[in-house]
């Protein structure tokens, strides 16, 4: 009996595979059809059905099954009262940080952290100054620092030059001290010019395709976006706040 079902239970499930791949392909080709450079990062079953959850050039949207609906905008689950896309951005991103090893971030960490964020940061965003300001406070209250560069400008100017923001984030990572290049140019000094190996480009990107659009961005190690600017305290209290509850960022 199972000889003759075998046969049948596999056939079926070759047939839900090869109908996967061509919904999958049909997804795939709606969303790059909307303009060139779209970078397809991940298509995968949405919550609600017969739709893909597809996470593209940093937003992520609902695409129906044979490509032609797409929504724009958080999945919420009504019932439960919880924002599908939201708990997906956050799986997202922490995959993607745990991937990014600690010789590529810049770390202001106390001895023994009780909460660790990482933060895109650009050496000419005002705010990200501020924020490193405070640098030793965050310290003091357990909550260990670790920048990514995220040059708001871009890497590449229209005219295919490196823009001024990438450029001086590459020479604080190219200093022979970097943590006192970085700490200088974060007081509005312009970093000595140096060039290297560097993980800053790879940084940006990476950046994009988790959604950040601006500096500072504040990623929890769940990760959860707890917002741009905040004080020691105020970032504090979003750490320990209990599971669930809102963030400043979203």
């Amino acid at each position: 009996m199972l000889k003759k079902i075998l046969p049948a239970i596999l056939a079926g499930a070759f047939a839900m595979t090869a109908c996967a791949a061509d919904d999958q392909k049909a997804v795939r080709d709606a969303i790059e059809s909307l303009g060139p450079g779209i970078q397809v990062d991940s298509i995968g079953p949405a919550p609600m059905p017969g739709f893909y959850q597809v996470v593209a050039s940093g937003r992520m949207v609902y695409v129906s099954a044979d490509g032609r609906y797409m929504l724009n905008g958080n999945l919420i689950d009504l019932k439960s009262k919880t924002d599908l896309s939201a708990a997906s951005w956050a799986a997202t991103r922490k995959a993607a940080l745990a991937k990014l090893p600690a010789s590529q971030r810049l770390i202001y960490a106390p001895a023994n952290p009780k909460h660790t964020v990482t933060v895109f940061t650009d050496v000419d965003c005002g705010f990200c100054r501020q924020l490193h300001a405070h640098i030793d406070e965050f310290n003091k209250q357990g909550i260990a620092v670790e920048y990514v560069f995220w040059p708001r400008e871009g890497v590449k100017t229209t005219a295919g030059n490196d823009t001024p923001s990438y450029t001086k984030a590459v020479s604080v990572w190219c200093s022979a001290d970097r943590k006192n290049a970085f700490n200088e140019a974060m007081k509005g000094a312009t970093p000595k010019a140096a060039t290297c190996a560097n993980p800053v480009k790879d940084e940006f990107e990476l950046g994009e395709r988790l959604g950040v659009n601006g500096t500072p961005t504040i990623v929890t190690e769940n990760g959860d976006v707890v917002g741009g600017y905040v004080t020691p305290a105020q970032l504090l209290q979003a750490l320990e706040a209990p599971a669930g509850t809102p963030r400043r960022g979203g």
